[in-house]
């Protein structure tokens, strides 16, 4: 058994205010940390790339992996993928999103497993937040649970994986209010589904991120084309 001084957590990092607010926490939770990062195919591939660089610098992560998965946009079905889908940016949609990208968190973590195998680590943090995300099957308490399971049942017996998501049950306003008080550099994140110079302020995802330093009285550091 490792000693406690070098206990390890993988973190899945994309570069989102989420995914950058666990890294902190599983910094600030006292482990070494290994981060992950996968270009899929998405619209803001190269920006959401910066944007983890930038906070392994941050975090001084020396020890980090940048995977690939080409698939996505083969079967595309999401608009995050598919070029002949338009991002939504009028906030109405019911039901699963059509940025739902299939399975996605789910791939992430098989592949994450396989790191924290090879790493030894005792962790996985990843930033899902059931509550106040858009309504994607694959953010919930119930998901990480059944696939922790599966996870710890598929490995050897030596491994013994935690998924931790701190953010799960938190709204955007509370994420943005812990960021601040874990100084985390916020103007490195990005968020955006359609842009990568200025978000556009208006997909989903920027209309949650903006709300939420809204209620919190924050001002967004990151530049908005509206």
């Amino acid at each position: 058994m490792s000693n406690k001084a070098t206990k390890k957590a993988i973190c899945i990092l994309s570069g989102g205010m989420d995914s950058t607010l666990s890294s902190y926490i599983a910094k600030k939770d006292g482990y070494e940390i290994i981060a992950v990062h996968f270009n899929y195919g998405q619209r803001t591939e190269q920006r959401e790339l910066k944007a983890f660089r930038d906070i392994c610098s941050d975090l001084d992560i020396v020890n980090k992996y940048e995977i690939d998965i080409p698939f996505f946009t083969q079967i595309g079905a999401s608009a995050l993928t598919d070029e002949s889908i338009d991002v939504p940016v009028d906030g109405v949609e019911s039901g699963v999103p059509i940025t739902y990208v299939p399975f996605r968190n789910g791939i992430f973590l098989s592949i994450t497993a396989a790191i924290a195998e090879k790493e030894e680590a005792q962790a996985m943090y990843i930033g899902v937040v059931q509550e106040d995300s858009s309504g994607y099957p694959d953010c919930t308490d119930e998901f990480i649970s059944d696939i922790t399971k599966a996870i710890n049942q598929g490995t050897k017996e030596t491994t013994n994986i935690e998924i931790i998501t701190p953010l799960v049950h938190l709204s955007k306003q509370q994420i943005v209010q812990y960021a601040k008080e874990l100084n985390v550099p916020l103007e490195h994140t990005w968020s955006c589904y359609k842009e990568s110079d200025e978000a556009c302020g208006v997909c989903d995802s920027c209309r949650l991120r903006l709300n939420g330093f809204k209620l919190a009285n924050i001002k967004d550091p990151i530049p908005y084309k509206v």
